[in-house]
């Protein structure tokens, strides 16, 4: 009897996530550069956050930004801010904000937009993320914004 209880638990929480919608690149909405909703519906896993932010095939968000954290992770950049107390100095819909689209709160960032789709002058099919249908969906997939987030929030002082 347990066990039936455990799995209508579990079936439950695979239909929430199943049914969690999911904000489009195109339709997220931002308030002075944050971002306060979910892109996912569902919330972030720090662990696969700190993957993402360390892993030069997904976000590598360490070529420009140090993370003291990912000290195990070789060549952390010196371009962008260090990252160690993120989860201080910004709230959780500032850090969604910037990881999605930097460049909507600092207007002369080199951080790339990582949940964007249009407005490129010159993105090239070589550094957009993979095709969704006919076209290319963003860098980061709105479940993979929300883990950085959640790893993020995660650095304090």
């Amino acid at each position: 009897m347990k066990i039936l209880g455990t799995a209508a638990v579990i079936a439950g929480m695979l239909t929430s996530a199943a049914l969690a919608e999911v904000v489009a690149p195109t339709a997220v909405k931002y308030e002075d550069g944050t971002v306060a909703m979910s892109l996912s519906g569902v919330a972030g896993d720090p662990v696969e956050g700190r993957d993402i932010v360390g892993n030069k095939k997904k976000g590598n968000c360490v070529a420009c930004h140090q993370v003291t954290d990912l000290s195990d992770v070789p060549f952390h950049g010196e371009i962008g801010p260090a990252l160690d107390g993120a989860g201080d100095r910004w709230s959780e819909a500032e850090l969604r904000g910037i990881v999605a689209n930097a460049k909507l709160m600092f207007e002369d960032t080199m951080m790339p937009a990582f949940y964007k789709t249009e407005g490129f002058i010159r993105p090239g099919k070589a550094y957009t993320g993979e095709a969704a249908d006919e076209t290319f969906g963003p860098v980061l997939t709105a479940q993979q914004i929300e883990d950085v987030v959640a790893y993020l929030k995660t650095l304090k002082e």
